[in-house]
Parts: structure tokens; sequence; C-alpha cells
């Protein structure tokens, strides 16, 4: 392969921006490729998928190079080499790679591969966390499976087309994808490509959505005609199958303290012909009030960790800080008790993270229980589903009925 400046440039702008700026690598990739209109798809892909490569194993890359985390340009630029370098890529004689010790550093991969928080790339504290609560021989499975490239998956708009129709269409659109047992909407990819600029995309055939995910909509158990609130929805991908699920008929209230992933639900919804959805911003405890005792169905899809997603958001394994495990799990544990108020008489509720962690999931459901909200609910059966077994995301489900 050879390296081309302004690509290798693009990367070092983004890799400065993430570590130095702690600007989120989706975003800030995306903003990288619009910065010249003539990359081709080839191009597009080297910078979107080195960024990210690099951002994974960043632990890794910067026990190599001895940067010491201080993120300068340099630095990156000998951060990039250890990449290359690892991947028999050949360095062009640039000033930047001057005096990269080539041997050296296949020397250190093979001594630092030899601990896990390098070999995984991982902060300490986070190893530490990831042993008590899975034990060693599971987590050490866990965090590899959590580094590896997450397939594409898609989920078919049920409102609009079917599985076998949407494959037929993709296809001659030359997106070529292959059916996922056990998951009765999902398509995944047989080979990465941008479906964002597809036609079925535009006219609402499918979304973007990972097949543990697609579970969560699933095991609420919700009918056509029933009252659904979903409590915590954000850009509303779980709202969405729930709108498929009821066959647009009933009502769906979707959720959420933030105004501006609503909103991106409602453009979503139109799309994708959801008409039976109701967006509405929590600004005080009144909004989750005049619900209480009036839902059938009640999803919790609440804030968390993340470790689950970790394939898809490798920067967040930098950006996660121990006090905020904590801090979450309080944050859980009330909206448990505030939201679950909502669920009427014979109802039901799911409680859902993308965390691979027991104490923020089937801890936080048995904290639930045994309290004075709690003891209302039972618990029907929960899911654990990790990243190892599956193949997909993380993720965690209960479902509790209320008596």
């Amino acid at each position: 392969m050879r390296l081309h400046r302004n690509l290798v440039f693009a990367v070092i702008d983004a890799l400065s921006e993430i570590f130095n700026e702690n600007g989120y690598a989706d975003k800030v990739i995306a903003k990288t490729l619009k910065r010249d209109k003539r990359w081709g798809s080839r191009d597009r892909g080297f910078i979107a998928e080195t960024t990210y490569e690099i951002v994974r194993w960043k632990k890794m890359y910067d026990g190599i190079a001895e940067t010491k985390e201080h993120f300068s340009r340099d630095n990156l630029f000998k951060i990039f080499a250890v990449w290359a370098t690892l991947r028999g890529i050949e360095l062009p004689d640039w000033r930047y790679f001057e005096g990269t010790p080539v041997r050296r550093i296949k020397g250190r991969f093979d001594e630092l591969s030899k601990l896990r928080i390098y070999k995984q790339s991982i902060p300490n504290w986070l190893e530490e966390l990831g042993v008590s609560e899975l034990g060693e021989e599971k987590w050490d499975k866990e965090i590899t499976a959590l580094n590896i490239q997450a397939p594409v998956v898609l989920r078919v708009n049920t409102l609009k087309t079917t599985v076998k129709k949407c494959r037929e269409v993709l296809a001659d659109q030359d997106i070529h994808t292959e059916i996922v047992k056990e998951y009765p909407e999902a398509l995944q990819l047989t080979e990465r490509t941008n479906v964002f600029t597809s036609q079925a995309f535009k006219d609402g055939f499918f979304e973007v959505q990972d097949a543990s995910s697609q579970l969560v909509a699933h095991y609420l158990d919700v009918k056509p005609g029933m009252r659904v609130v979903d409590t915590c929805a954000g850009a509303g991908g779980k709202t969405l199958h729930i709108a498929a699920l009821t066959e647009n008929k009933g009502n769906i209230i979707a959720m959420d303290i933030y105004g501006n992933k609503l909103s991106e639900l409602k453009r979503r919804a139109r799309r994708a012909g959801a008409h039976n959805i109701e967006t509405r911003v929590i600004e005080s405890t009144k909004d989750v009030k005049k619900l209480y005792g009036k839902a059938d169905r009640v999803l919790i899809d609440a804030p968390c960790s993340g470790l689950g997603i970790l394939r898809r958001n490798p920067d967040a394994k930098w950006k996660l800080q121990p006090e905020f495990i904590d801090e979450i799990k309080a944050t859980q544990q009330e909206i448990l008790q505030r939201y679950s108020k909502m669920v009427k008489a014979g109802g039901k509720l799911v409680y859902a993270t993308c965390s691979v962690l027991p104490s923020e999931n089937q801890q936080q459901v048995d904290l639930f229980l045994a309290s004075d909200e709690g003891q209302d609910f039972t618990k029907v059966k929960d899911h654990k589903v990790l990243s190892h077994i599956s193949g997909y995301d993380g993720f965690y489900m209960a479902l509790l009925e209320k008596k």
C-alpha cells in the first residue's frame, strides 16, 4: 500500500481532535471526510478505518511509540508509524518518519502483547472492573470480542417492505446482504459500504441497527393498538422498531431530555412512514407524572456505560472514567423508580442497557424489585447478550410485569 500525504494528514488531524480536544470519533471522522470532494470511496475508507483502528489500539501504539500520552503532532506521526509498521506498510520518505525504529516496534509489540491492558488496549481501571464483574475468563473473551470491528446490520422496516423484498431491492443497487437467523428483521452486509446514499434508505426501507439492539422491541411484547412509552428514546432506533411491530396502530410516546434527538426521531419517522409516534421533551417531573398508570408497555433503554458497544465506539473507553460508572448506576436506579410508575396494572416494562456489567444490569433490576416501588412488579425473564457469544453488541434486557 502506498501512503498518500493528504490522506495521512487527514488521519493525523482527526486523531488530534479526538485525543486532544475530546471529540467524538464518529462526528470527527464524518466532518473530516467532507474536507475534500475529490476523495473517492477508497480514500474515505482509508481515513475512517485507519482513524478508528488507531483510536481502538491507542494504548498499545502509545506504549510502543513511548509517547507517554502526549499527543503532539510529532507524537501522532510516531503512533501512525507504529500502525503502519505493524501492518507491513512501507513508510514514505517524509521527515515525520525519519528514524522510525521498525525492528524495535515489532519487538515492543511482542513484549507488550503479554499484558492484556496492552494486548486489548484498555485503561487499567477498566481491566480491574471487567475482571471483578465478569471473572477472568469471561472478561478476556468479551474484551477481545469488543475490539473486533462490528458488522453492519440493517433492520428492515416492515411498515414499507419485507425482508425478502428489501434484500432484492438492495441487491439491485449492488448492496449485498445475508439473512441473520433468529433476528426476524435483520440483514447483514456481506461487504461494508455506505448504505445511507442508497435509494432504499431514502425510501425508508431500512435503518442501520445492530442485531442485539433489534431484540429489545420484541422483548417488550407489544401489540397493535397499545399505548407504549419509550422513556429514553434518543434519536429513536427502538421507537421506530416498536412502531413497525404495532403496525402503526395505537400510540407510541417517545420521551427524552434532549429535544434535538427527538427532532431527529421525527425526521426518521417521516422517512419510515411511522405515523403513531408522539414526541415529548422531558422538561420536569410533571411530564413523567402525567403518564403514571397509563401505559400498556414502557421501555427504559437506560443511559449506561456503553461498554457493550465499544466495537463501534472505541473512543468511549478513553472517555469513560470510573466515577462515571458509579454516577450512571445511581441514575439508572432513579429512572427505574420513577418511570416504572407509568406502567398500568397488568402492563409490562423492559429495562435495557448496552452494557455487559452485571452491576448495571441484573443487579439494578434486583435492587428495584426489592424496593417499595418495585414490589408491584415481578421479573418474567431477562436476557444477557455477550459479544463473544452472539457476535454482535453486548446488551441486557429484563421484562417485568406489573401485578
